[in-house]
């Protein structure tokens, strides 16, 4: 079965940075999309970015400048680089990918940016 596995979640201060991880694994080809969703206490999940499988790029306004998404396609593997967090981040951030019709979503790692 397909499965997504993040990791790279923790504690942080205001302006530190994390790297979150997220492999895919029991396929044998690439996945088409990626991407980074987050849900704060309190408030819906939203998309924080998202990538292609060519390497096309989009993120929330919110996250611009300060967040940086990437993937290894031989290791089926996506990456947010967060600089310059703000307790705003707050959240737990889930993977998520796309491969053919059907979607799939990580366990979720938690982020807190806390001083």
């Amino acid at each position: 079965q397909v499965r997504l596995v993040e990791s790279g979640g923790g504690l942080v201060q205001p302006g530190g940075s994390l790297r979150l991880s997220c492999a895919a694994s029991g396929i044998i080809d690439s996945m088409d999309t990626m991407g980074w969703y987050r849900q704060a206490p309190g408030k819906q999940r939203e998309l924080v970015a998202v990538i292609t499988r060519g390497g096309s790029t989009n993120y929330v306004n919110s996250v611009k400048g300060r967040f940086t998404i990437s993937r290894d396609n031989d290791k089926n593997t996506v990456y947010l680089q967060m600089n310059s967090l703000k307790p705003e981040d707050t959240a737990v951030y889930y993977c998520n990918a796309d491969r053919l019709l059907y979607h799939y979503w990580g366990q979720g790692t938690q982020v807190t940016v806390s001083s």
